[in-house]
């Protein structure tokens, strides 16, 4: 972890803010306690994008930490989006994130599909899926999972987004949790609480899309 690459990173907040230098992260030092592995991909479902290591491991002891506006202690939301690629066009039908609840606020986070728009997250596609019961701070592997009503196409070799965030007000609003980092450094995108734009970060939140390819 000592190499150190620059890639983007789609954050906002205000840009006179010491915070908006980095998305806050917290580490974790000891082993994991395991909450079961990730899962298998769907039989009717083929694999569009990963970055997740072996279901056993899918994703490393540190992430970023996630915020709803109404969270605990809180004095900003932080949100997450995690950018990806498909190499054919495809529809996606199902996305899945490595967030994982904090025991604080309400235990469920929002899933969502966007398009791309100059390397943030432009116009929602899909969602957002309300996820609920998600795996305890810490623990590995399960994965938070949103199926869409209906499969959304894309295309191939063009950039979308996976979003995690939270209602305005409400039912959730609360959430405090995190998005564990996937075992590479690649892009990552987050908000916290004035739109999106683009950042500097070093490490990718772990997710994965699925779906059909024609």
């Amino acid at each position: 972890m000592k190499k150190t690459a620059m890639f983007i990173f789609a954050i906002a907040l205000c840009s006179s803010s010491v915070r908006a230098q980095q998305p806050e992260i917290v580490q974790w030092n000891a082993g994991f306690p395991f909450d079961g592995v990730a899962e298998d991909v769907p039989a009717t479902m083929v694999k569009i994008f990963s970055n997740l290591g072996p279901p056993a491991a899918a994703y490393v002891g540190s992430a970023w930490i996630m915020w709803g506006p109404l969270a605990t202690g809180a004095t900003y939301e932080q949100f997450l989006a995690l950018p990806f690629k498909s190499t054919k066009a495809a529809h996606v039908q199902q996305v899945r994130a490595a967030v994982q609840y904090n025991k604080s606020g309400a235990n469920q986070v929002r899933l969502s599909l966007y398009s791309d728009s100059s390397g943030t997250p432009g116009t929602l596609l899909a969602g957002p899926v309300t996820v609920k019961n998600l795996p305890t701070y810490f623990t590995c592997c399960k994965l938070a999972t949103a199926t869409f009503a209906s499969s959304v196409a894309i295309a191939a070799h063009t950039q979308y987004w996976i979003v995690a965030d939270t209602p305005s007000s409400g039912a959730g609003s609360d959430f405090a949790g995190v998005w564990n980092f996937a075992p590479s450094k690649l892009r990552v995108g987050g908000d916290q609480g004035t739109g999106w734009y683009s950042f500097q970060g070093q490490q990718e939140p772990a997710g994965a899309v699925y779906g059909m390819i024609p």
